[in-house]
């Protein structure tokens, strides 16, 4: 391959490991209520029942 190329896939490659190291530093924790948080953890339960009820 010519020189060219490799750098072409050296800065595809760099592009793409910069922009998801950049989105794991943005990303924060959602933070929920109590209440939000029993919601969630209720309707997970409920997909599971479900989920093994089907199977």
């Amino acid at each position: 391959m010519p020189w060219y190329a490799w750098l072409i896939l050296v800065v595809a490659i760099g592009s793409i490991v910069g922009g998801l190291m950049m989105l794991r530093d943005t990303a924060k924790k959602l933070p929920l209520t109590e209440e939000q948080l029993r919601k969630v953890h209720e309707r997970n339960a409920q997909m599971d029942a479900k989920e093994s009820k089907d199977l």
